[in-house]
C-alpha cells in the first residue's frame, strides 16, 4: 500500500489504522534526518530531532487539517525542534556543511585543489555559523534544500517578503565573510 498518496494515508491514520502513521514515517524519515542534520551537525543530535519530531506528528496527525502538505507540515516541526535544540544547548554551533556539498572524486584531483577545497568548505561553514538564526534557517532551506519561498513562508511561518530579505543579507553577510577570509590570506 505504499503508492497511497499522503492525503490517505492521513485519513487512514485519523480512522485508527496505525500502520498508516509507520508508512509516512518510511515516506520522510530520511528528509527529516537531513534537515536535523544540517541545523546540528550530529549525527546523534539529528537522529534525537527526528525521532522527536516524528513523535510530535504521531501526537498531532489526528488533529492535521491538510491545511498544508504533511512534507511542509513535517518540515516545520522538524526545523522548530531543531531551532529549540540548538537553543536549549545553547551552543555557538559550528555549523557544518561538508554533507551538502557533493564530494569530489579525490583520486583525480590534485593535492593543492583538496586542500583549497576543504578551505573553501571551511570558510563556508565558518561563514553560515556567524548568520544570524532566522538567516541561517532561510538560508539553508533555500539554498541546499532548494524549497521555493513559499513553502519556507509556511515552514518558518513568516512573510514572503520577510524570507526573501533574510536570504539576501545571509548571501551577501557569507559573500562578505568569505572576501575577508580571502583578504587576510
Amino acid at each position: 500500500m505504499t503508492d497511497q498518496t499522503d492525503q490517505e494515508l492521513v485519513r487512514r491514520f485519523q480512522r485508527g489504522d496505525e500502520s498508516a502513521f509507520n508508512e509516512v514515517v518510511r515516506r520522510y524519515q530520511e528528509k527529516v534526518y537531513w534537515i536535523a542534520r544540517r541545523f546540528v551537525n550530529d549525527h546523534d543530535a539529528a537522529d534525537d530531532i527526528t525521532q522527536e519530531a516524528f513523535c510530535k506528528a504521531y501526537e498531532s496527525l489526528r488533529g492535521f487539517r491538510g491545511d498544508a502538505s504533511i512534507y511542509t507540515w513535517l518540515y516545520r516541526i522538524t526545523v522548530n525542534i531543531a531551532l529549540n535544540t540548538i537553543r536549549r544547548q545553547k551552543v555557538k554551533a559550528f555549523f557544518r556543511i561538508d554533507a551538502l556539498f557533493d564530494v569530489a572524486d579525490t583520486s583525480v584531483q590534485a593535492p593543492d585543489e583538496l586542500v583549497e577545497q576543504q578551505e573553501d568548505r571551511a570558510l563556508i561553514e565558518q561563514a553560515i555559523a556567524q548568520l544570524p538564526r532566522k538567516q541561517r534557517s532561510v538560508f539553508v532551506l533555500r539554498y541546499y534544500e532548494e524549497l521555493p519561498y513559499e513553502e519556507i513562508a509556511k515552514i518558518l511561518k513568516t512573510s514572503v517578503g520577510g524570507l526573501k530579505a533574510n536570504y539576501f543579507h545571509a548571501v551577501r553577510k557569507i559573500q562578505e565573510y568569505i572576501k575577508r577570509a580571502h583578504g587576510t590570506h
